[in-house]
């Protein structure tokens, strides 16, 4: 059996999030496994870094599956991408070790959540607008007492299937890109709706509404203790997935 690896992008704003659901709900999972199980004949289930929301998108998604096929890497990749809807997009392939899993082998992920001031028809499929102006110094602020481990519970949605709530951000910071206000956080793992939380709470801040106390005490106490409502998910992106230099070596790539 070979072990593909595959690196997506895609527009997640008519899909119901990326885990495959029962029925005919429309999802990122299900639509991949759907077309690569009728190119190569077989049950395919592929397995994904991270489980976006419904209307999250993704720039760098890595998942892979296991085939008995024989076809060629190359011919699966151009038929996958001519069978797939123009909102799905497989940007890479490769046959890689059987140790290599997509969720497990990672080291880091990074998420990207881009934000306008205002409203807009065209921008606001890939946005967020929190309607005001936030204050980019608090909020970088907020966002350097994120680094470190962390119980994120008060910036999360209960899930049945998380393995506690302690979450490691090696990186945090708000910048400003055209009119997009972006942030960018790297960790070892999320939550679920971590970062549309963490953005709410970050620009209720940034806009007056909450004060920077009571977004540190939600952060060490665990508890929310400020009604926040998670961001739009239109403007959330899985940006990367990090692995370590053996988990991403191909097969049959020499060392030097």
């Amino acid at each position: 059996m070979k072990n593909i690896r595959l690196d997506i992008e895609y527009d997640g704003t008519d899909f119901s999030g990326w885990q495959r659901q029962a029925g005919s709900i429309p999802t990122v999972q299900g639509t991949i496994e759907s077309v690569l199980g009728r190119i190569v004949q077989e049950d395919v289930r592929i397995y994904g870094a991270g489980r976006t929301d419904k209307g999250v998108h993704a720039r760098g998604q890595t998942a892979n599956f296991t085939t008995g096929s024989n076809l060629e890497i190359g011919r699966l990749l151009h038929s996958a991408n001519s069978l797939l809807p123009g909102s799905i997009r497989i940007i890479g392939m490769r046959q890689v070790g059987q140790e290599f899993h997509s969720r497990f082998s990672a080291v880091l992920r990074e998420y990207r959540y881009f934000m306008i001031e205002t409203p807009s028809a065209i921008d606001g499929r890939f946005a967020g607008c929190c309607h005001g102006r936030p204050d980019p110094e608090i909020m970088n602020r907020i966002a350097s007492s994120l680094s470190g481990t962390h119980d994120f519970s008060a910036f999360s949605k209960e899930d049945p299937q998380q393995e506690g709530c302690e979450c490691t951000v090696t990186s945090a910071v708000w910048y400003r890109w055209g009119r997009y206000h972006v942030f960018r956080i790297t960790a070892n793992r999320f939550l679920r709706s971590m970062v549309r939380y963490l953005v709410s709470g970050m620009v209720e801040t940034g806009l007056g509404r909450m004060a920077e106390e009571g977004f540190s005490m939600m952060l060490m106490g665990g508890v929310r203790s400020h009604h926040l409502v998670p961001v739009d998910p239109a403007g959330l992106f899985l940006w990367k997935v990090s692995y370590g230099t053996a988990d991403c070596k191909p097969i049959g790539i020499p060392e030097n």
